[in-house]
């Protein structure tokens, strides 16, 4: 069943941040490295800032959050942050229908560049992104979010 993505709405935020804490939870025993962490970030406020700033998506199939982003021009053109897929729906194509989405949104909004940040060490993310047809173009070393000592690869993509 392919899913919808929308603008979220408030009743959206338990289910987004449940998935950030189900991510969080995978990568403590020993899944994928995301480089989150419990408490710091993403939360239920990262969800919530997003919200009132009218930058937050959610994927539903059917009445269930299967996905969110953040999408903004914060940084530069429209920029993708904390791409997040429930960990139980993974292997549906729901990631790479968020970027699809991403991609069109951008396009809408006259960006010819698509601009994606991730943790240096989280690989499944850059793998997924240069897939998608993402470069890296630097690696920033930062304190991001409250988390420190990350290096931050930034991607970036021409659409048009």
């Amino acid at each position: 069943m392919e899913a919808v993505i929308t603008k979220a709405a408030a009743a959206d935020l338990p289910a987004v941040a449940q998935i950030y804490e189900d991510i969080i939870a995978r990568q403590d025993r020993g899944g994928p490295y995301i480089g989150w962490q419990s408490g710091v970030y993403p939360t239920l406020e990262t969800a919530r800032a997003a919200l009132e700033r009218d930058e937050l998506f959610v994927q539903r199939r059917g009445e269930k959050v299967v996905g969110s982003a953040i999408i903004n021009q914060t940084q530069v053109d429209v920029v993708l942050h904390t791409l997040v897929i429930d960990p139980s729906e993974s292997a549906h194509g729901y990631g790479g229908q968020f970027a699809a989405f991403y991609e069109a949104y951008a396009a809408q909004n006259g960006c010819p560049y698509l601009r994606i940040d991730t943790n240096a060490r989280n690989e499944v993310a850059r793998k997924f992104y240069k897939k998608l047809g993402y470069r890296e173009v630097s690696i920033v070393p930062c304190r991001f979010n409250g988390l420190p000592d990350v290096d931050l690869v930034m991607l970036e993509k021409k659409i048009y």
